[in-house]
């Protein structure tokens, strides 16, 4: 009896998170790349696997014609082969052809080796793929977060990996978030809306996540302000250098001579 009481209110509160995510435009929202970085590792595995398609498929009509040729002909049997052959390559290649989700520790190997370029690209695509266990207001900072973290790789390529900002930000991006979302996934669906405290799991991570989206955008707004402090300078020194002021270029041609 207390199994089947337990099962009817698992069932309800299942059934009322379902009718809250569909009220909130439900969890499957997102679509398509949420940063060039998942975007760049999905055009060039689609790259990859096309390119084998033609190199499979140039080879094994090759190997087509040479073995008709020397047994003077195909026939029937010998074409429906190739095409069986052709078949079972483009299953093949497209089967291994499929972007690989990254998993936690390949977040932490980028990490670890500091290529904030496969940390971004590999951090955006991991996080494609858990927006549907999340709820909709999560998924739209995380939809956000993809273009923040674009701009944040951009900078962090350009300054070195042991200043402390960037230690701090590779630490946030590949360890932090994913432990977030994944300790939110641990908990069970229809306990995602209860109220613990005065916050339900559901608002824990979304808040959560708008803190994480905040620091990305602060530190890469911090490590931008080198990069235009450095543009204000050189500028005012081309302007005092070549400009019209006293060191500029009108002060240093010389008058004009007399005819």
């Amino acid at each position: 009896m207390n199994d089947l009481t337990r099962d009817s209110d698992r069932i309800l509160q299942e059934g009322r998170a379902l009718v809250r995510d569909n009220r909130d435009g439900g969890r499957h929202r997102l679509s398509g790349s949420i940063g060039r970085g998942s975007a760049d590792l999905k055009r060039n595995q689609l790259v990859r696997t096309l390119r084998n398609l033609g190199i499979a498929t140039g080879g094994i009509l090759v190997a087509a014609m040479v073995i008709g040729f020397v047994i003077n002909g195909l026939g029937f049997g010998g074409i429906m082969a190739t095409a069986l052959v052709l078949l079972a390559a483009w299953v093949l290649i497209g089967m291994m052809g499929k972007v690989k989700v990254p998993k936690r520790a390949d977040l932490a190997s980028s990490l670890a080796k500091g290529d904030v370029r496969q940390l971004v690209a590999r951090t955006e695509l991991w996080l494609e793929h858990q927006t549907p266990a999340l709820p909709a207001p999560a998924v739209q900072v995380v939809q956000d977060m993809g273009v923040q973290l674009d701009a944040l790789g951009l900078q962090l390529e350009s300054i070195d990996q042991n200043h402390p900002k960037a230690r701090e930000v590779r630490k946030l991006v590949g360890e932090h978030l994913p432990e977030m979302v994944e300790s939110y996934r641990r908990i069970p669906a229809h306990m995602r809306g209860e109220k613990r405290g005065d916050r339900t799991p559901d608002e824990q991570l979304t808040e959560g996540l708008g803190k994480i989206s905040e620091e990305i955008s602060s530190v890469t707004r911090q490590l931008a302000e080198g990069s235009l402090d450095d543009l204000a300078i050189k500028h005012r020194y081309l302007d005092y250098r070549y400009g019209s002021g006293p060191e500029g270029s009108d002060a240093q041609l010389p008058p004009p001579k007399d005819i």
